[in-house]
């Protein structure tokens, strides 16, 4: 993406940006200087606080870095703080889930923002070195699989408690269509030659989602509430989500895991204890056998989406194509090749159903002698039907089993 030469306003001590390439825009703030404290004070002084934050003139730039989500300062006054810079904002419901999740998940105490658009959070000292991604990789690497097992079932845990508070904070219904818009402009964006929609369950209620889950966020039975993804700025999502989307998040950070570290243990376990973690302790109607429906969508296009992500952001920088992301779309035409000829069945359900209803009504009231003829059909239909969603690919196995 090219820098464009018009500039937006910005708070004091900011600049701004934007940057353009073939059907993508993006818009970033970021700090102009950070060396000193006079810098920091600078940088706060247009900005609105929430929660809590340490008093400005107290702070000394201890040091400063940059990661893919945006810049990291180190302050040093009584005690240790980190700030981490927002670029291109958040959805702006950072706050509420700081304030609903406190309790049993790591949380910022505070922020800045600017005309109502979050651009630096405020944390006690993080301790990165402790996070489960490193064991996990560990584990993946030593070929262990009990100890893998135990700790992906610890984060889908994690994940599902936190499901388990958002459930009591904010739902609004299902919205598939918006759902399959967006995934749509990806794939247009992307000019990709695959295609998915689907009707999605009832029971996929939007909730206050994470948005983008790593085993980063994860440490001591915690799951931090951090920065959004750069796809969020490239492609920003103008809709809430359901929980399985969270979920799919972390099952596509265990396939680039399990990529990375060139691991031998079997993947299909991998995501079952991770699948099993959340399902027992998320709420009981996010995580029902409806919702994990392939037929339907389920975690399946959830995961499509996540690797739609990772290809909009490699095209952003031009890195390459990111794997395990473009091999996982390769094998969505045979996973959906396969769920099509599944509903062969799904039709010849429908036909019984249609026939015995047909017959009850044309024979009405049918004789003892006429009985057999839709009973037997309407037991095909509910049989048939039966039949049909057990075919469903399971949540458990990836696309690259489906060749």
């Amino acid at each position: 993406m090219s820098l464009q030469e018009i500039s937006a306003p910005a708070p004091a001590g900011f600049e701004s940006f934007s940057f353009a390439g073939i059907g993508m825009t993006c818009k970033m703030i970021e700090p102009l200087k950070l060396e000193s404290r006079y810098d920091w004070v600078t940088i706060v002084s247009e900005l609105r606080s929430w929660g809590e934050v340490p008093e400005p003139s107290t702070l000394e730039v201890s040091s400063l870095s940059e990661d893919d989500r945006g810049p990291i300062a180190i302050l040093r006054g009584e005690s240790e703080w980190v700030a981490q810079f927002l670029p291109w904002g958040s959805d702006g419901f950072l706050r509420k889930r700081a304030k609903f999740a406190s309790s049993t998940c790591e949380v910022p105490s505070g922020g800045y923002s600017w005309e109502g658009n979050d651009l630096i959070l405020i944390w006690n000292k993080i301790n990165q070195e402790n996070t489960l991604k490193i064991e996990i990789s560990e584990s993946l690497q030593n070929g262990d699989l009990d100890r893998s097992r135990k700790l992906l079932l610890e984060c889908g845990n994690s994940l599902g408690r936190y499901h388990q508070m958002a459930h009591s904070a904010r739902i609004t219904p299902p919205d598939p269509r918006r759902w399959n818009k967006r995934i749509e402009g990806l794939e247009a964006i992307l000019r990709s030659q695959s295609i998915w929609r689907a009707p999605h369950s009832r029971d996929s209620d939007c909730m206050l989602g994470i948005g983008d889950v790593r085993f980063d966020d994860f440490r001591e039975g915690t799951v931090r509430i951090g920065r959004p993804r750069l796809s969020d700025a490239l492609f920003a999502p103008d809709c809430s989500f359901p929980a399985i989307r969270d979920l799919s998040s972390l099952v596509h950070d265990l396939s680039r895991l399990h990529f990375e570290n060139s691991s031998e243990l079997d993947i299909v376990e991998l995501r079952s204890s991770l699948i099993q973690g959340w399902r027992d302790s998320a709420p009981e109607k996010w995580c029902s056998d409806d919702v994990f429906y392939s037929h339907r969508g389920g975690l399946a296009v959830w995961e499509y989406e996540q690797c739609l992500l990772d290809v909009i952001e490699a095209v952003s920088h031009q890195s390459g194509a990111p794997q395990p992301a473009t091999t996982i779309i390769g094998y969505v035409a045979p996973y959906q090749k396969r769920m099509f000829n599944n509903r062969t069945f799904g039709a010849l359900s429908m036909m019984a159903a249609f026939f015995g209803i047909a017959s009850l009504i044309n024979t009405f009231p049918p004789s003892i002698f006429e009985m057999p003829i839709p009973i037997s059909s309407l037991i095909a239909s509910m049989v048939l039907l039966r039949y049909y969603r057990g075919i469903a690919p399971p949540p458990e196995i990836p696309f690259t089993r489906f060749a």
